[in-house]
Parts: C-alpha cells; structure tokens; sequence
C-alpha cells in the first residue's frame, strides 16, 4: 500500500480526508500523524457502505495550529462535527479523544473503538512519556528516529517510511502540544468508562509495549457494552501494519452499531 497524500474537504470546520457514502464513521489519528494513516482504513470501509471521515488534529497535515488548552481542546471540534449519529474510531491520542466524546453522553454517538489507548500507565511508563514530551522542540522538527523504533523496531517498510516523513512535516509547535496533552493523561478515568453507554471496542496489539492488551481488557470491564479483542503480532502501529486484521474487527463492529 501507498500511503500517499490525499485531497482534503471541509468537515464541520476541520479539515479531512472524506470517501464513501452511508452511516457516518469518524477516524482520528495518534499525535505526529495526519489523516493519510488511516489510508489502510479509507477505503475499505467506504467500500463497505459508510461514509468515512478522516480529520487532521491540530496542527499536523493540513489542519492549521491553535494553541490548545488541554484535552477538550481536542474533543471540542470533533463534537461540534457530529450532527448525525456515527461511530467513533480513535488510534492512541485519537482513542482518548473518542473515548471521552462518548463519556459525555453525546447522542450521536452510537459506538466507539478505541485503538491502542492507554489506561492507568505505570509509573515508570508515566515518566518516560512525560519526559519525551518535556524533551520536545517546539521551534523546529524533531528527529523521528527513537518514535521509529518504538514503533516498528527494527523493521523496515513503507510504513515506517511513511509516518517518518509525517512526523518530519508536522508543525513542532502541534506536536509538542498534543503530545504533552497525551503524556500528561493516563487515560479514561474509571467513571468515564462507566459513562459510556454505547457499544465500546478495544482493540490493541499482541506485542504493543505501552497501549498494552491488559489495558483494553480492562477498559472494556468497566463499560457496560465493552469489549476487548487483541491482534497477534501486532503493535502500535496496527491500523496501518495489520489494516486487514484491524478492518475485520471494525466492520464486524460497525455492522452491529449502525445497522
């Protein structure tokens, strides 16, 4: 697969990636991404019969930067999207940001999937995210080099290759901002989770370090209509490494949420 950049339309004030008809489905990307890292996603989902809208975060791909204040900094343009009932898709950041629209109780959202998102870390994990955001450079672009091997090891591939270049082009200013907003969460709290009232996925990889499976098993727990389904082989970055197996799993879920 390419992962090459395409045309962007107007979402309810954001921009984004939008292809297909049918029951709306939202997918919003991790911290340093854009759009285009769901291109394993697009298509076969449009395909499938949904509409599929993908915007860009603050500041990465093609969305303009504002200085954010916290997390509902994030929540509140993808909110003020949703005037028709849809399912909510979030990888990493994205999957906080999903999780708690759908712990506000908004009734449009008719289920959400949280892709590798993190709950309660450990402090040793807590530390060293908070310290790669503390280290981060807000004037000029970081060097992609340690988020790599975290996230493909020692893998080679057009992946790689790709969110390198992605992570090249974002606007230091954005990327420090969300991933501070990111570092300093730990997660949907306990009574967020139990909030969500829709049908919730947790979906995370095998050998996935930091977003780990235990953490989607227990998040699916405390949510009423929650579970957890884990990828083998898999890790962070599952949506575009394992697309296949990630786009079973979603269309298996969305049949049961929008039919």
């Amino acid at each position: 697969m390419t992962w090459t950049t395409r045309r962007r339309s107007e979402f309810g004030g954001l921009t984004a990636i939008e292809a297909g008809t049918g029951p709306l489905v939202v997918l919003l990307h991790g911290v340093g991404l854009r759009a285009e890292a769901w291109g394993g996603q697009v298509d076969a989902l449009a395909s499938s019969g949904y509409r599929v809208v993908c915007p860009d975060m603050n500041g990465h791909g093609e969305a303009s930067f504002f200085l954010p204040d916290g997390l509902e900094s994030y929540t509140a343009p993808v909110t003020a999207c949703l005037q028709e009932p849809a399912v909510l898709v979030g990888h990493s950041m994205g999957a906080l940001i999903a999780l708690r629209i759908a712990a506000s109780g908004n009734p449009n959202v008719k289920g959400v999937v949280a892709l590798n998102g993190i709950f309660k870390r450990p402090e040793t994990a807590r530390q060293a995210v908070l310290a790669r955001a503390h280290a981060l450079d807000e004037q000029r672009a970081n060097d992609p080099a340690v988020t790599l091997q975290r996230w493909f090891a020692d893998q080679t591939s057009a992946e790689r290759d790709a969110c390198a270049l992605w992570l090249q082009q974002v606007d230091p200013r954005a990327y420090k901002a969300a991933y501070t907003v990111f570092a300093e969460s730990d997660g949907p709290t306990q009574a967020q989770l139990a909030a969500i009232t829709c049908p919730a996925l947790f979906l995370t990889g095998a050998d996935e370090p930091n977003s780990t499976p235990q953490m989607s098993r227990d998040m699916a727990k405390l949510t009423s209509k929650g579970r957890a389904e884990i990828i083998p082989d898999a890790a962070h970055m599952m949506p575009m490494t394992h697309a296949t197996e990630v786009n079973a799993a979603l269309l298996r879920f969305l049949r049961e949420c929008l039919s």
